[in-house]
């Protein structure tokens, strides 16, 4: 009967465990997704300023001939 009843105690202690990771990797996960977005969105803003920077180099090229 205790090999029994230690048995299950350590199934459920092993599950406890893993849930406990779940969550874990839950949040790590979640907060990796807002720094890629944020990233994303930091990464947008400076192809879109060199795109305006190429322009006015470009405009001041055509002017210069």
């Amino acid at each position: 009967m205790f090999w029994a009843m230690l048995a299950i105690g350590a199934g459920f202690l092993g599950l406890a465990v893993l849930g406990v990771l779940a969550v874990k990797v839950f949040v790590e996960a979640q907060r990796l997704g807002r720094q890629v977005s944020e990233t994303t969105q930091k990464i947008n803003r400076a192809a879109e300023d060199l795109e305006r920077a190429a322009a006015g180099v470009a405009r001041a090229g055509g002017e210069a001939l």
